[in-house]
């Protein structure tokens, strides 16, 4: 007996054996339970999701010569049967790619006056119907909307936007989803129990994604990997099949990137070369791992046990903010819809990746005010050191003094005396509580652009100007609020109200400061005299962009 290609083995023959689209099917039983079926069906959706295969069991069961009408035919009767071997005289299936011209149409529909041979409904079933020309819409138009009490028209389009407003008028319209890459994989999981054949989970998952919602192609592409597995379906064996990056190098590039190494980035673009890597699969999986970072850092626990590089991915997740995350996503994007235009892949790969250093957002620490002592010689763009990170012996500028969370000299029994229970009384105190949040996120924003009002007993009051009202969301609120009652061991309730308030926030006074430092830094080079003679000497010009004052 000649082998049948998963696709066609597994088509479903009943709307229980379908795997998703329930809102599609609810309705369809619901109607036919209830003897209330339309005469025109149109079904909408991405290639491989279920269209035809909805038409034809639909059509089993309006002629089940068993069951009768019903949501549930036999499939043992002769008309479910033709039906399934294709060959009922009464279902007329049409392809629209190859019969658009309109005298296709009107010979299809000059037997729409004939009674059924042998079934009770003569159906016809019009795939990419969008393929129709405007005449033969225009011939079917009138059949369509009157037609006889024993014919079925069931439509299927990968493009109903092209169909003219007055057929979907005249239809009952059904739009099946992409199916998603978890379903699809549990869908594989029982196929190739059924089969006897051994199954890694995540090559499995792997597959699903490759699927991109499409449940025919994933049954091909689980046909192409047994095949190349020889009758096992192994993650190794569907990732060299499908041309992917192993996670290894996805998450060496992205620890590259929080420690901003250059170097290792490069380094690990040149071995992914050396295995001959996809780069556009590269950006895309890329992608993928930034994903799941974002559902990480939002305290969604989206991550399967069993997924290897679990660890790995929970460690990147503290390492890098959510403003690094959402930043190298945007820029990836960007990459992949360019990396055409790029030189080779392996250059527009590269370029993506040095995009996401040179413009990983620097965090901003509390800046003192400088003179003209403190500031810095100009220099070349460049990414900025993240908060925190070691400044190189011999720089110009003057450490901050006041014991921030920043200072090496500030202690963690003085961080407890600032956030005693008693405190914060003043906009001072506060401040120093914000700068005790965790640096980075939504919570650390909020509390940034908000002015301390008060206490009342345990009810914090704060107020946010009216341009930065878009930060409030009950979520990030209730972590605020939780915060606050951890760094103060008290139980807090938080107000925001909404308005211009007296004082400075945080947010404005580093600003402030930061604007300070760089208007004296200007200044001191303005007036450096080793500059003038530069200038002097070689009609220099100083770039004003490329001054920066110096972190100590």
């Amino acid at each position: 007996m000649s082998y049948q290609v998963l696709a066609r083995k597994w088509r479903p023959r009943t709307f229980s054996q379908m795997a998703g689209q329930e809102h599609v099917l609810r309705a369809l039983c619901n109607g036919l339970t209830s003897g209330r079926f339309h005469h025109a069906y149109l079904f909408t959706g991405t290639r491989g999701v279920g269209k035809t295969t909805i038409a034809r069991i639909l059509a089993k069961c309006l002629n089940c010569e068993r069951q009768g009408i019903t949501a549930e035919p036999c499939g043992e009767c002769s008309a479910c049967q033709e039906i399934d071997q294709g060959r009922f005289v009464d279902l007329i299936e049409v392809d629209a790619a190859s019969r658009t011209r309109v005298e296709d149409t009107r010979e299809l529909l000059d037997n729409v006056q004939y009674a059924p041979a042998r079934g009770r409904f003569k159906i016809y079933l019009v795939d990419e119907v969008h393929m129709l020309s405007q005449h033969s819409f225009n011939a079917l138009l009138k059949t369509l909307e009157e037609p006889p009490p024993h014919v079925k028209f069931l439509l299927a389009t990968t493009d109903p936007q092209k169909l003219p407003a007055t057929v979907l008028s005249r239809c009952l319209q059904f739009n099946l989803k992409r199916l998603p890459a978890a379903r699809i994989a549990d869908y594989l999981t029982e196929i190739l129990a059924q089969e006897g054949i051994k199954a890694e989970a995540a090559a499995l998952r792997r597959l699903g994604y490759a699927a991109d919602g499409s449940m025919r192609d994933a049954l091909s592409l689980l046909d192409q990997a047994i095949a190349y597995g020889a009758d096992a379906v192994r993650d190794e064996d569907v990732r060299e099949m499908l041309g992917s990056i192993e996670s290894d190098f996805l998450l060496e590039l992205l620890e590259a990137l929080a420690v901003q190494d250059g170097r290792a980035l490069l380094d690990a673009v040149a071995r992914m070369a050396e295995r001959g890597a996809d780069f556009s699969a590269a950006i895309a999986e890329l992608l993928l791992t930034l994903h799941r970072l974002a559902l990480i850092q939002s305290e969604v626990d989206a991550l399967p046990d069993e997924l290897s590089e679990r660890d790995r991915l929970q460690d990147l997740g503290r390492r890098l903010t959510p403003e690094d995350v959402q930043l190298f996503y945007q820029i990836g994007l960007v990459g992949r819809r360019d990396l055409p235009l790029a030189p080779d892949p392996r250059t527009g790969f590269e370029m993506v990746l040095l995009r996401m250093l040179a413009f990983r957002p620097a965090a901003m620490a509390p800046i003192a005010p400088a003179t003209q002592e403190s500031a810095a010689q100009p220099q070349p763009l460049q990414s900025q050191p993240r908060s925190g990170a070691a400044v190189p012996s011999g720089s110009n500028g003057v450490r901050e003094q006041g014991g921030g969370p920043q200072d090496p000299t500030y202690s963690a029994s003085e961080s407890k005396l600032k956030l005693s229970a008693e405190s914060p009384h003043t906009l001072e105190d506060w401040h120093a509580v914000v700068e005790s949040l965790p640096r980075g996120g939504m919570v650390r924003a909020l509390a940034g652009h908000c002015l301390w009002l008060g206490r009342e007993g345990d009810l914090v009051r704060l107020r946010i100007d009216s341009s930065h009202a878009h930060l409030l969301n009950p979520g990030i609120e209730a972590r605020l609020c939780k915060m606050l009652s951890d760094q103060l061991a008290q139980k807090l309730s938080l107000r925001i109200d909404v308005g211009r308030g007296e004082g400075e926030t945080l947010m404005q006074r580093d600003r402030d400061r930061l604007e300070q430092r760089q208007r004296a830094a200007e200044a001191a080079i303005e007036n450096d005299p080793n500059i003038a003679a530069l200038q002097e000497a070689f009609d220099a010009r100083v770039i004003p962009d490329s001054i920066q004052p110096s972190e100590d």
